[in-house]
């Protein structure tokens, strides 16, 4: 071996190492802010309310506050890490890096559908809620897949990117044409757009937590086939891929988790768009690192932007999906205008 191999290959192993450890450093920040996330809020607690609370005591208001914030905590980090993670999925299904729950339109096919539900239909168990989300999530990311393959060429990221969008501004459109005769949901179905985890209960957690877990399941399995798919179809045709199942699998487990996380927090946007491109600065495109890192890193940022809602507008609260939108929309345009348009 020469000595510039020798360098190379030392260089690879400290780089593999420094991965492990920046996880373990992502998941004590995520505990730090699960802490934070049950001692901060509207009103002010001690530490002896917050450790009572945490043994399951509820005996002054403060220490029923605390209680209160726990499932909230909950739903945050799992919602941030379906969310994460499901943007990673979109991206490398897609191999484009523009590709979001929201942007593409997913997240608003959710929320059609649910409302359509809710204004047609009377529906009231809250387990309909969680399969029509994930229907019409399912529905939404087809159709626009579809759209997008349509003409020279299949699907390009140019062209998955317009029909998210154009797919998404029908979908707003068509949501607000059945919400607006009904008053008697109106309210109720306008805040639950703005996206929050704020009405979080274990009941909220216990309903769709069997089809998170199944979309985390699906989706870390399919980092070696996403891999695979990075190289293009032909090569991974060549490799022995069927590169449409391949798609179609990873493709559900991202519609479990946009759908599940949709029903149990409306539609937060940006988070599966901004938190794969930060992991990919850390680990690389091998998305058997990616994929793990995107959902610690959406379980931090969801659960980060959720505590600086309730500091910067006390008494009172911004919601979740307020904040990720000042967050992202930036992002966003930074992205794009860093991406040259035959590069997407």
């Amino acid at each position: 071996m020469t000595p510039s191999t020798a360098a190379t290959s030392t260089a690879r192993g400290a780089h593999g190492a420094l991965k492990p450890l920046s996880l373990l450093c992502l998941l004590t920040l995520l505990a730090a802010l699960c802490f934070l996330s049950v001692a901060i809020g509207t009103r002010e607690v001690s530490w002896e309310e917050i450790f009572a609370a945490l043994n399951g005591q509820v005996n002054t208001v403060g220490e029923a506050a605390v209680a209160m914030r726990i499932p909230r905590t909950l739903l945050a980090v799992i919602a941030g890490a379906a969310l994460g993670l499901a943007g990673a999925i979109m991206q490398g299904v897609t191999r484009n890096p523009l590709a979001d729950p929201g942007i593409l339109g997913v997240n608003l096919g959710a929320t059609l559908a649910v409302v359509i539900g809710l204004a047609w239909f009377g529906m009231s168990l809250a387990s309909a809620y969680v399969w029509t989300a994930i229907i019409g999530a399912g529905v939404t990311a087809v159709f626009v897949y579809l759209i997008g393959s349509l003409g020279r060429g299949g699907a390009t990221p140019l062209k998955l990117a317009l029909a998210g969008a154009a797919t998404s501004i029908a979908l707003s459109c068509f949501t607000l044409a059945v919400v607006l005769p009904r008053n008697d949901i109106a309210g109720g179905v306008r805040s639950w757009q703005i996206g929050g985890v704020g009405g979080a209960t274990f009941d909220t957690l216990n309903l769709v937590l069997p089809f998170l877990l199944a979309g985390f399941a699906i989706s870390l399995l399919s980092a070696r086939k996403l891999n695979t798919l990075a190289l293009g179809d032909e090569l991974a045709a060549g490799l022995g891929e069927k590169v449409a199942l391949a798609r179609a699998t990873a493709g559900i487990g991202a519609i479990l988790l946009c759908g599940a996380t949709t029903a149990a927090c409306g539609p937060i946007g940006f988070v599966g768009l901004v938190v794969p491109h930060l992991c990919r600065l850390l680990v690389g495109v091998d998305h058997r690192w990616l994929l793990p890192f995107s959902a610690v890193f959406g379980a931090s940022l969801l659960l980060l932007a959720d505590v600086a809602g309730r500091i910067l507008a006390r008494p009172s609260e911004i919601e979740v999906g307020v904040v990720t939108a000042f967050i992202g929309a930036p992002f966003f345009i930074w992205i794009v205008r860093r991406q040259r348009v035959r590069d997407l």
